[in-house]
């Protein structure tokens, strides 16, 4: 039987057809990691033992749908998120490192803050990464999502329970969305859809042709659309002095900090990511 690292070899080898060599490596890794129940260490500290005939039986099954561009996170069934076990599937984006980022930004915020029973909304929550990232770290917290879709609803409440964490997940329409209760919320937060259809030739395959277009994708004539809405909805629904959160197209911060200059927010921060894209967006309400 091989060892382990002969196997990461190989499985890194076969998907270096359709990754580069480190992007190969790392998912290599990850499949090892999860199939195995090691983390990195224990990965490393284990490359001469023999796999089971069981074990490479399943990595092959794995590498299988891997070698058909489907995004190893969706295979595999989860990933991490600011520390929480999210499931995925084809309902729900893959949660980005850059959104990991926008959570940071709430929380450091929020440090400087005395008050703790806060109440946070997000927006087209997805897989619900991020109200529960938020809920696991600010305790007292209310925290509350809301999608159009079904499925990805299913998904959010799945991992609310996964993580232990209580967060109220709703179905609605973000574009027809009005306020239960006018200045209920503390914070609101969104990663709503803002790829252009232009941008997708930029995208690679496997975003393509395995996540949900529903989440990602807006019309070149209206890219905004989401977050004009979003915008007009948190006016009415933060307290006065709430914060309005977003993840951003690159190519459009100072186009998202018109339409929240023009929704009523003020002091408005363009935040960049990682990699130094304009990425994040902050607006204090008026």
């Amino acid at each position: 039987m091989p060892l382990v690292k002969e196997f990461e070899n190989h499985l890194t080898e076969k998907l270096s057809v359709l990754y580069d060599q480190q992007e190969a490596r790392s998912i290599a890794q990850l499949v090892l990691m999860h199939l195995l129940k090691f983390n990195k260490v224990q990965l490393s500290m284990n490359g001469i033992r023999e796999l089971t005939m069981q074990e490479v039986t399943s990595i092959e099954m794995v590498l299988i749908e891997l070698l058909t561009g489907k995004p190893v996170q969706y295979v595999l069934g989860e990933t991490e998120f600011y520390g929480c076990r999210i499931k995925v599937n084809e309902n729900v984006l893959i949660p980005r490192p850059e959104t990991e980022e926008l959570v940071h930004w709430i929380l450091a915020d929020q440090k400087k803050n005395s008050k703790e029973d806060i109440s946070i909304l997000d927006v087209c929550t997805g897989s619900g990464c991020i109200p529960i990232a938020l809920k696991k770290n600010l305790h007292s917290a209310k925290v509350q999502g809301l999608d159009i879709s079904y499925g990805a609803l299913e998904t959010a409440m799945q991992n609310a329970v996964l993580n232990k964490t209580e967060v109220k997940f709703y179905q609605c329409d973000i574009l027809q969305l009005q306020p239960v209760n006018e200045r209920e919320f503390d914070i609101i937060v969104s990663n709503p859809p803002y790829v252009r259809d232009s941008e997708k030739e930029k995208m690679h395959k496997n975003v393509l042709d395995f996540e949900p277009h529903l989440a990602l994708f807006v019309e070149d004539n209206d890219p905004l659309l989401f977050y004009r809405s979003i915008a007009n909805f948190a006016a009415k629904a933060l307290k006065t002095g709430g914060a309005l959160y977003f993840e951003i197209n690159e190519a459009l911060g100072l186009q998202t900090k018109e339409v929240m200059e023009q929704a009523g927010f003020a002091y408005i921060e363009i935040k960049k990511d990682l990699y130094d894209k304009d990425r994040m967006a902050k607006g204090i309400l008026k």
